[in-house]
């Protein structure tokens, strides 16, 4: 999360992310997650009062990380073909680069969580579907770009892919990379958004 020596918050985001990439799908505990840092369960809670606090602090850190640069992407590129490539690009790569926390994303990793976990974690993709519709729109009103049935229904399709290749990179136990043959993947992906 950080190339600087981490602060003790950190570093316990850090362990957390590892025990979700090491083992996929366990229950991860405090007792654990202290062992992990090298701490006690007292310690982890002065930095989260709760183990909801943790997964909540990472939601947010990709949230920071994906729309600071979603928001680049806008200011940079005025083509929104252009600018919805390179986000599916971005978040791709995201997720490739930080594979314990699709986990939490995609609420895999939050089964047995309670219900308010699982929904704030979903916000995420929310909110990239609302980003991803409005450059559809955006498209249609500055460059005259036409979509093949709505905004909406183009927004869908593009989270289809996106989230099917997170999924599959999940289920592969990480091996297969999410931004794979995107090159060669993304002209069809586009045909269903744009006429």
């Amino acid at each position: 999360m950080s190339d600087q020596t981490p602060s003790r918050r950190d570093a316990i985001l850090q362990a957390l992310l590892e025990m979700l990439e090491k083992d996929p799908g366990a229950r991860i505990t405090t007792a654990g997650l202290a062992k992990s840092v090298g701490v006690t369960e007292a310690a982890l809670y002065r930095h989260f009062p709760s183990k909801r606090k943790m997964f909540e602090a990472l939601v947010e850190f990709a949230e920071d990380a994906v729309f600071t640069r979603c928001q680049t992407i806008l200011q940079e590129q005025d083509d929104g073909r252009v600018r919805l490539q390179q986000l599916v690009h971005l978040v791709l790569i995201f997720a490739e680069r930080n594979p314990g926390l699709c986990t939490v994303l995609t609420g895999d990793a939050l089964m047995g969580e309670n219900d308010a976990l699982r929904s704030r974690a979903s916000q995420f993709f929310e909110r990239l579907e609302t980003q991803i519709r409005q450059i559809i729109k955006e498209g249609e009103i500055r460059q005259g770009l036409r979509f093949h049935t709505s905004a909406v229904r183009g927004a869908d399709w593009v989270m289809v892919f996106l989230e099917g290749r997170i999924q599959r990179f999940i289920r592969s136990a990480f091996a297969r990379k999410p931004s794979a043959d995107f090159d060669e993947c993304w002209p069809s992906v586009a045909k269903g958004v744009w006429a």
